[in-house]
């Protein structure tokens, strides 16, 4: 098939060689995490924690970027049409990546093909959380004033997470708290504040200020068990509803062109910064619990959060075309 095989052979070892090379040596200037949601959410609360980390490591400045819109694709797309050297990298979770396929109709990219998967980071769980002064404090108190009486819930948008799993709290109580989307978590949580809406399912860091200072009063996490450092928060399980359990994931993903050898290396780098003492600590802080895994095992996780929310989003009958 080829004239000169010892060439093609020789060239071919050569370019394995400098792609060694290049992912020994990176990185040599300023690296990107893109946010495709707006600050202060557990997106990038993780991603900073993270970049602080790896910046002291890499000995080069790396840079935490928000770029919201379209329910993540908007900072998906910039990340899946990147340069394919590792100095641009997202900071997504289940909901973007395995939720976004099903909800939308059409995507300018493809949530498997286009991307690499590069690192779990951890897992953190939504919290059910009312006003301080709202009269019901527990799971069940919730759930029979949801057979009494209308109550409303807030998510960020339309299949969002937030919105899915109040629908599949729905399904798991027989009640029928009513949705009402926002776009975005924060106008959801002044609504909650300012007595329009009755609760909101949200991520712990965005809400764990509030929590602690009692303005809002957490009902339930919707993690099978509870955070470690929110232990006085009970799980849904713990009413009655033992199969109740969403943990999403967050990780680093990489455009899909980047070399493996690059790969390898980030995800060592990364998970090495994930298991010390402090990041540990501070994740724990935002409740959310280390999650590493190789990038081949990150990419099968994905496979199946895909499968299992596309199922979800189906059944609720969300969606944003």
């Amino acid at each position: 098939m080829f004239k000169h095989p010892r060439k093609w052979l020789a060239l071919a070892a050569l370019a394995l060689a400098v792609g060694g090379t290049c992912a020994q040596d990176f990185p040599t200037r300023p690296v990107k995490i893109l946010v495709p949601q707006t600050p202060g959410g557990a997106s990038d609360a993780l991603a900073r924690i993270l970049a602080q980390k790896l910046s002291e490591k890499w000995g080069q400045p790396v840079v935490v970027e928000n770029r919201a819109g379209a329910g993540g694709n908007v900072g998906m797309e910039v990340v899946a049409n990147a340069p394919a050297d590792g100095y641009t990298l997202l900071m997504s979770y289940v909901g973007t990546h395995a939720i976004n396929g099903a909800l939308y109709k059409k995507l300018p990219f493809d949530p498997e093909k286009d991307f690499a998967p590069v690192a779990t980071l951890a897992t953190l769980p939504f919290v059910l959380v009312a006003k301080a002064d709202a009269p019901y404090k527990t799971v069940p108190d919730v759930v029979a004033a949801a057979k009494k009486a209308q109550l409303t819930f807030g998510s960020a948008g339309n299949g969002s997470v937030n919105h899915l799993v109040g629908e599949m709290f729905n399904a798991a109580a027989g009640v029928k708290l009513t949705h009402v989307p926002y776009r975005g978590a924060a106008p959801a949580m002044q609504d909650l504040m300012g007595g329009q809406i009755n609760l909101v399912f949200t991520s712990l860091p965005s809400v764990s200020g509030a929590i602690k200072n009692g303005t809002l009063h957490p009902i339930a996490v919707t993690s099978a068990k509870r955070a470690a450092a929110f232990s006085n928060i009970p799980a849904i399980a713990e009413a009655g509803y033992k199969d109740f359990d969403v943990n999403p994931w967050f990780g680093l993903f990489a455009p899909a062109r980047v070399p493996a050898s690059l790969i390898q290396k980030i995800n060592a780098d990364v998970n090495e910064v994930v298991k010390s003492r402090d990041v540990t600590d501070r994740f724990a802080a935002q409740g959310a619990e280390p999650y590493l895994t190789t990038p081949h095992e990150f990419a099968a996780v994905l496979k199946a959060d895909i499968a299992k929310w596309s199922q979800v989003v189906k059944s609720s009958g969300a969606s944003v075309d």
